[in-house]
């Protein structure tokens, strides 16, 4: 089977664990029992991989998505020879550079110095070459007071920084990243995304699992969605991400209707009149828990009342999780007054632009009578909501205010005014 160089191919490539679920035993039952050890049975069977294929071309970069557990760290390993396979074919060929674990190979008693050369010596790359490019290793680390000084000593920041300024100055045909993109300080973040940018133009192949999709849609010119070990969905990063980005929305959903539902939640009040359900929808009348920023979004309290109630008022609290009260609209304040009600009905609030910034919110709900001295019902932070930040740019805060900017050049006459 013909590879070129720098390309990757795994051709139905299946990865077998084995998890050993033993009790805990004493010193004294492993010495009786230790000449049996040899006949231990094998454990639990576990399948990181499901007959998996697909190839990487020289110079393409593709990312692995998908959640914990579903196979794409297996996939790196496999990549990097760390692993073998259980049946199929690994092939990959060129000079390969793994950021899988960070600092793996660094020996703790060695300087930073010292490790750097034990790197390059790993790959096969000469002393003389490896003294050229320490320059660069240490000025990207960020480490030059700290060069000679053993890792041990290391933060785990500078760990990371220099495990991360040796992979990618190995001068590999092939880059393996499994999550590291989030080492240091932003800037330094940013200084690794910019590099691994100069890498793609310059031919690398990057095979890139990470959580961050913001990245990935950035980096990566096609994307594999990995599931319980198998490749669900593989295509350009933008439409993979989106799908990925929908059945995980889809998941929460279903996961907080639930928790709406079931949850015990504190709750007091005389009983004559009940909330009887709370949920949301969004504006089609989809019922919904996660919206995006500026999305319309509709809050519906059902409520039952066994005897006529003369001017109830209808009103909640959204919390923020950590607990800051945003706001308590109510029906009283709106002039929405309610004249009487029996038996069942609904009040819905319409947020016709939902302001709230990515994050998690509590509804509460409330119904009392006109002078506020009576509690019929109250829900204390009962309903769980998500806000997403989609396609809105702002990203810093609690809110947007959907303000506008206005620019308006000074005269020179007001100019000296100021002055």
């Amino acid at each position: 089977m013909k590879i070129s160089q720098g390309m990757i191919r795994f051709d139905r490539v299946s990865k077998r664990f084995y998890m050993h679920r033993q009790r805990p035993r004493s010193f004294h039952e492993l010495f009786i029992e230790g000449w049996k050890l040899w006949r231990r049975p094998p454990g639990e069977a576990f399948w990181a991989l499901h007959d998996v294929s697909f190839e990487v071309s020289p110079g393409e970069t593709v990312g692995l998505i998908g959640p914990n557990g579903a196979g794409k760290s297996t996939v790196l390993k496999l990549a990097a020879r760390v692993l073998e396979p259980t049946s199929g074919q690994v092939l990959v060929r060129g000079r390969t550079a793994a950021l899988l674990e960070l600092g793996v190979g660094f020996h703790p008693e060695l300087t930073g110095r010292e490790n750097i050369f034990l790197s390059g010596a790993f790959l096969g790359i000469p002393r003389r070459e490896m003294a050229r490019l320490l320059d660069a290793i240490v000025s990207f680390a960020e480490l030059e007071d700290y060069l000679d000084v053993p890792v041990k000593h290391y933060s785990s920041g500078m760990y990371v920084r220099l495990a991360f300024a040796v992979s990618v100055y190995l001068n590999a045909e092939i880059l393996l990243v499994d999550e590291v993109l989030s080492v240091g300080d932003a800037a330094f973040q940013q200084k690794c995304l910019d590099h691994l940018f100069t890498l793609q133009r310059s031919g690398v192949t990057i095979l890139l699992v990470s959580h961050d999709l913001n990245v990935v849609q950035r980096l990566c010119h096609r994307v594999f969605w990995f599931d319980h070990g198998r490749i669900r969905m593989t295509g350009t990063a933008a439409g993979v991400v989106k799908a990925y980005l929908d059945e995980v929305h889809r998941r929460d959903d279903q996961a907080l209707a639930m928790h709406n539902r079931g949850n015990g939640f504190p709750r007091w009040g005389s009983g004559r009149l009940r909330i009887e359900r709370v949920y949301l929808t969004d504006k089609a009348g989809t019922e919904r828990y996660q919206f995006e920023t500026g999305e319309t979004a509709n809050i519906h309290m059902r409520y039952r009342a066994p005897v006529r109630i003369e001017r109830p008022v209808f009103g909640l609290a959204i919390h923020r999780h950590d607990g800051v009260h945003i706001c308590g609209p109510n029906t009283m304040f709106s002039g929405f007054h309610i004249p009487w009600v029996e038996g069942e009905g609904e009040i819905i609030y319409v947020i016709p632009s939902l302001p709230f910034l990515e994050g998690t919110y509590l509804i509460s709900v409330s119904a009392t009578d006109e002078q506020d001295i009576e509690m019929f019902d109250y829900h204390d932070r009962a309903y769980v909501f998500r806000v997403i930040r989609g396609q809105h740019p702002e990203r810093y805060g609690l809110m947007t205010i959907n303000g506008q900017w206005v620019h308006e050049r000074l005269s020179v006459a007001q100019v000296a005014c100021f002055r």
